[in-house]
């Protein structure tokens, strides 16, 4: 029989009001459920975050822990922009006097004025590096270059392209003004031992004349080819009145961890000074105790029971939060074996009210001018864990929290499966809702169909007991 379009037509009923009522006491759990998930949520979020701020504690921490977190240093120069100073980590502390005669130079050359777009001849050019004593040549280690040249072709334009393509340590560019042409070459690197000559071999057979390309060659003496502009030279100072020589003006290894930079030549002393940076060194404790902060305000929120609005926070009660606020603040009670700095509080890093530290800076400066014995404090290692540094201690107890079998890692995992049980529990009651509405739509259609075959009936017997009554 085909089902009732309109369910109550027949038996005048409000059947689609009364399944929908009564489907919806099947979903009632729904309610706590629903909350329950948006609590699970909101603690699970929560729980993020503190895993995210005991990483960070770690990592500040971490830095403590380690020489480099106390070998920051600076360096500074009376006369920067003569000789600039920089420094690696580590670098010793010290303070030096120093002078500089001489800049290390390129050498460099130039050629005689042709006229644009001139052919200097056929042959070729050897480039050789080397040191030049008077007129005599002394040739490098490395190879000599030969470069071809072409007579229908070349001009000094793709003759300078040939060189700096070549890899012989000079560069070659085309200076042009109102005589013609002029090839410039120099030395890519500075210093004595970087110099250069130049020979041709020329298919006129004349190498050192005036033409052809013989006007390229340079040799001392030959004064038919290239003129020197610029000898090559090395640089020349006085550190604390010791003679030095450079072939570079970038001194990286005559001092340890310090690089100079020689810009100028100087007229009197220059004093440099490398010394500990205590900023830096400031700012890494400060770094640790400000995402300690962080973390103990996190932890304090979502522990807290607020009496004005009446609302708790995410994780108050929380066994695993409670306990983890308790030892980070007992942490910070607790003493290194280090001497004669043991506690937090004796360098200034002071645990108030509330869990929070706070630096102060009478007794920090204090311990920043004995820095042995304030890195110490961070950094001492040892057998008994709960005696090492600060550094080490904070470290590993930050790394054990978030590692896979962690307190927090393991707190996180337990809320997501929570999460995981709660969806199953939703799905499972509006399933059962849906059976249960599909099976009291069923229920009642066929109550009124039932009831419409009866009116149906009724109103037969009624016509005909009507019909019989009037015959």
């Amino acid at each position: 029989m085909a089902s009732i379009s309109s369910p109550g037509i027949a038996s005048g009923l409000d059947i689609q009001s009364i399944v929908s009522q009564l489907v919806a006491l099947e979903k009632a759990p729904l309610t706590q459920l629903k909350s329950q998930a948006t609590s699970f949520q909101t603690r699970l979020s929560t729980m993020g975050t503190i895993k995210s701020q005991v990483a960070a504690l770690g990592d500040a921490t971490a830095k403590l822990s380690k020489n480099t977190g106390w070998d920051a240093v600076k360096a500074t120069s009376s006369n920067p922009l003569a000789i600039g100073v920089t420094v690696k980590a580590g670098a010793p502390a010290t303070s030096i006097t120093m002078e500089v005669q001489n800049l290390a130079k390129a050498q460099s050359t130039s050629s005689a004025a042709v006229p644009a777009g001139t052919a200097m001849g056929t042959g070729s050019m050897t480039i050789e590096l080397g040191q030049w004593s008077g007129s005599s040549f002394a040739a490098g280690s490395g190879t000599p270059v030969t470069i071809d040249i072409d007579a229908g072709d070349d001009t000094l334009a793709k003759i300078a392209a040939k060189i700096n393509e070549s890899g012989a340590g000079v560069s070659a560019t085309v200076l042009k003004d109102a005589s013609g042409e002029r090839l410039l070459m120099r030395s890519k690197e500075t210093g004595e031992e970087n110099a250069f000559r130049i020979t041709v071999a020329d298919d006129d057979g004349q190498d050192t004349d005036a033409g052809g390309l013989s006007r390229l060659a340079f040799s001392v003496g030959n004064a038919n080819g290239m003129s020197r502009s610029q000898n090559a030279e090395n640089a020349l100072a006085t550190i604390n009145n010791v003679s030095i020589s450079s072939a570079s003006n970038t001194l990286s290894d005559t001092l340890p961890g310090m690089t100079l930079q020689l810009s100028q030549e100087t007229t009197g002393p220059v004093e440099i000074d490398v010394s500990n940076d205590t900023a830096a060194i400031s700012a890494n404790v400060k770094a640790f105790v400000d995402a300690y902060n962080t973390l103990n305000t996190t932890l304090a929120t979502a522990t807290r029971y607020d009496e004005a609005t009446k609302t708790a926070g995410p994780l108050q009660g929380d066994s695993t939060t409670v306990g983890l606020q308790n030892a980070l603040r007992g942490m910070m009670r607790s003493v290194s074996s280090s001497t004669p700095y043991s506690r937090l509080s004796d360098v200034g890093i002071e645990l108030k009210s509330g869990g929070k530290l706070e630096i102060d800076a009478t007794k920090m400066g204090a311990a920043l001018d004995n820095l042995d014995d304030l890195k110490a404090l961070f950094t001492t290692t040892g057998s008994d864990p709960t005696a090492v540094g600060f550094g080490w201690k904070i470290k590993t107890f930050a790394e054990g929290l978030i590692d896979s079998d962690g307190t927090v890692t393991n707190k996180t995992d337990a809320l997501q499966a929570s999460i995981k049980r709660n969806t199953l529990d939703q799905e499972r009651v509006n399933d059962k809702a849906a059976r249960s509405e599909k099976r009291l739509l069923a229920q009642y259609n066929a109550m009124d169909a039932s009831v419409g075959k009866l009116n149906s009936l009724s109103a037969f017997v009624s016509q005909q007991i009507s019909m019989w009554n009037k015959g």
